[in-house]
């Protein structure tokens, strides 16, 4: 009888530490309460970097080390969150060949960024697909359908039923890929905060904002029902559309196809983002543009804690040395003064999360410059700011 008794205690003992492993891996991913990020029942506020090439770079041993020395000085100057390109499609060296087609040198390439990340204590932001060319985009998602007899325009990615499917198969190849060093499937790892159905959507047919719409809805549900443990967002820059035509007057001057309110309304939208590039959507001085600048975060902020009830994250923003009157001190004033916005947000409770700035380059990348760049070891000003604004964030969570 004692023996009896002893296995059923062994038995529930084993399904007790099963059941605890199983709800400490389910804590251990991001989510939201309210307008809030959450990790382990705790608020989680952060401060980040982009850096689209990192898969790039990764795939190929001999310039793996950018990415581990990206990491790690990231992590010394307390970023915690990363955002990057889950996708290249078609042309040199790319991650999808051809639909459904993968090389997985590349794939192998994303899974030493994502254990990197891990090693590191950063999150990762992974977006799946591009609105603009770089590394295939809808472009070539459209000209995979054109190849197989669709008469398509550009735009025609967000409704054409072919090209939709070979989205959706992108989508399920990334998210229940099962990582080549970890052994862990991403859509198991909390390492990854958050998928992102496009870099920066757009349509230029389309005006009213229903065919994004209608697809953020059919995809973002579409990855909700592959991975139910990671947020989602959409990539959107945060222009104002016709659901509440009243916000338009914050937009720059023109409109894209977006919607704010409607887009990240929708219910598998976890949260929200903006960018902010004023140096290319405003002219005027530099004054004109902190103004812009100031009203565009603080409406969004606004309409996120009353409209959405999600949290915000300021996702991309940038001062290009190509533009007029460019200094290093115009740029860290104009970062500074985001990182002060996100900072008294976030310090007041308010809804937004954190700031990821476009974006950090290693050194010996100066063939991939886009003037945005900031290559942390060279630019110690920015990188003090950056850092300044790290210790803000990172006090906010204890």
């Amino acid at each position: 009888m004692w023996r009896k008794s002893l296995i059923i205690c062994f038995v529930l003992v084993a399904l007790l530490i099963a059941y605890s492993d199983a709800r400490a891996a389910r804590d251990s991913f991001v989510k939201t309460k309210g307008s809030r990020f959450m990790i382990n029942g705790r608020s989680l506020y952060f401060n980040g970097f982009n850096a689209y090439w990192l898969m790039y770079m990764a795939s190929d041993p001999l310039t793996q080390d950018k990415v581990t020395d990206t990491f790690k000085e990231a992590s010394k100057y307390g970023m915690n969150v990363a955002r990057t390109w889950a996708f290249s499609d078609g042309g040199y060296r790319a991650l999808q060949i051809s639909p459904g087609s993968y090389n997985e040198d590349m794939f192998k390439g994303l899974d030493f960024v994502v254990s990197e990340a891990k090693k590191n204590g950063i999150y990762l932001i992974l977006s799946l697909v591009n609105n603009w060319e770089g590394f295939g985009g809808k472009k070539q998602y459209v000209q995979w359908a054109r190849d197989q007899g669709q008469y398509l325009n550009d735009d025609d990615f967000f409704t054409n039923s072919i090209v939709k499917s070979y989205y959706k198969n992108h989508i399920k190849a990334v998210v229940t890929r099962v990582n080549s060093i970890t052994g862990i499937a991403y859509r198991d790892d909390p390492t990854i905060f958050a998928w992102e159905l496009m870099n920066e959507p757009r349509s230029q047919y389309d005006s009213s904002g229903k065919a994004i719409q209608d697809w953020v809805a059919e995809m973002s549900a579409h990855v909700k029902s592959i991975d139910k443990n990671h947020l989602l967002e959409v990539g959107m820059e945060g222009f104002y559309g016709e659901s509440m035509p009243e916000k338009k007057q914050f937009n720059p001057g023109y409109e894209v196809g977006t919607d704010f309110i409607s887009n990240n309304l929708i219910p598998d939208v976890d949260f929200a983002t903006i960018h902010l590039y004023p140096d290319q959507w405003v002219s005027g001085n530099d004054e004109v543009q902190a103004e812009f600048v100031d009203k565009w975060i603080q409406a969004h902020i606004n309409d996120s804690k009353v409209v959405l009830g999600k949290p915000l994250i300021v996702s991309e923003f940038g001062k290009s040395s190509r533009s007029s009157g460019y200094n290093v001190g115009a740029r860290d004033k104009y970062l500074g003064d985001i990182f002060n916005s996100v900072y008294s947000c976030a310090k007041t409770g308010g809804p937004c999360g954190g700031a990821i700035f476009w974006q950090v380059m290693a050194q010996g990348m100066e063939n991939w410059s886009d003037g945005y760049e900031v290559v942390l070891e060279q630019s110690p000003s920015t990188t003090d700011i950056i850092n300044q604004q790290s210790r803000r964030i990172s006090s906010l969570n204890n």
